[in-house]
């Protein structure tokens, strides 16, 4: 059997997600190639090169790849189907733009947000944003799958390195789509999905000028990336990049800090595989701490600056 993992990266730096979707492959079993897919990214091919249990990395280099254009990095990757049985990537907003038009165009279903791998055939997945687990079991002859990267370690890079093998990227760009601009919001703290530590606020900060007075604060000690749940984003308390949910990006840190969140089932969804949950809300009924290890009734306006000040 051999695999396809399609690499996420910024044509410089591979990203942890490729690492953690590389666990999921290795437990479906077989030979494992990466394609490193942009421009500019022999960097990101030596990076990915390292990852142990990887046959070769494909690089694929094009100014039509350069932005991850769905149309054109799914037309490559169906070019490359034929020598693959199953085709995997990280469930990032790349992933899921591109696998589906993979499937697509493969005609075969596409199997989403895989959280545990049963065998090369069967996978499990959450439904309901969570609620419940289900067993799907692919009969076609190709496995397209986006990996939850939340429910899988990143595998660390070792001595060995595999083969780099340069490709030729092809007709990639059908002109349906062209790439404009990038607008990025500028944060100097960590990247959400791969955080460690999380400081998330709720609708109970009560206005943008408290979220980042009461919660930015806290997280610059903990050097900690900030979230928010649904609620603030729509109250505008936050931007949308920092939505955390079903509905958001879905993280599993080392510690999740909850500060004023009820804990509504699509939040839940998205923080709920983290190590530690610290929740901290004045209502002792409220969900979120069904889930936390540690809990704290009380007034958030009171409990982190004394926190802080402890730190």
């Amino acid at each position: 059997m051999a695999i396809l993992l399609f690499a996420e990266h910024d044509n410089a730096t591979l990203s942890e997600q490729t690492a953690k979707a590389l666990s999921a492959a290795a437990q479906i079993g077989g030979d494992v190639d990466i394609l490193v897919a942009g421009a500019g990214v022999s960097a990101v091919a030596e990076q990915a090169s390292k990852l142990p249990g990887v046959r070769g990395v494909l690089v694929a280099e094009d100014d039509a790849l350069a932005n991850h254009l769905a149309e054109n990095a799914a037309n490559l990757i169906v070019s490359l189907a034929g020598d693959y049985d199953t085709i995997v990537a990280a469930a990032t907003a790349n992933g899921k733009n591109i696998l589906p038009r993979v499937a697509a165009l493969l005609d075969v279903m596409q199997v989403s947000e895989v959280m545990e791998v049963v065998d090369a055939d069967t996978f499990k997945r959450p439904i309901y944003a969570g609620n419940a687990i289900e067993v799907v079991q692919s009969t076609d002859a190709k496995k397209v799958l986006t990996i939850r990267t939340s429910s899988f370690g990143a595998v660390e890079a070792g001595d060995s390195v595999a083969e780099i093998k340069s490709i030729d990227a092809g007709s990639t760009n059908n002109g349906k789509s062209s790439f404009l601009e990038n607008i990025l919001s500028e944060n100097d703290r960590p990247e959400l999905g791969s955080a460690k530590i999380i400081v998330s606020g709720g609708r109970a900060l009560g206005s943008e000028e408290k979220f980042k007075s009461v919660i930015t604060p806290l997280a610059d000690k903990l050097g900690a990336a900030v979230g928010a749940s649904r609620a603030a984003v729509d109250a505008g308390y936050a931007p949308n990049d920092l939505q955390v949910g079903q509905t958001g990006k879905v993280v599993a840190p080392d510690l999740y800090i909850a500060c004023g969140i009820s804990g509504a089932i699509q939040h839940l969804a998205g923080m709920k595989d983290s190590k530690i949950i610290v929740a901290i809300n004045t209502d002792e009924e409220a969900p979120i701490f069904q889930v936390a290890d540690y809990g704290i009734v009380g007034d958030l306006f009171d409990i982190l600056p004394q926190l802080e000040n402890q730190l």
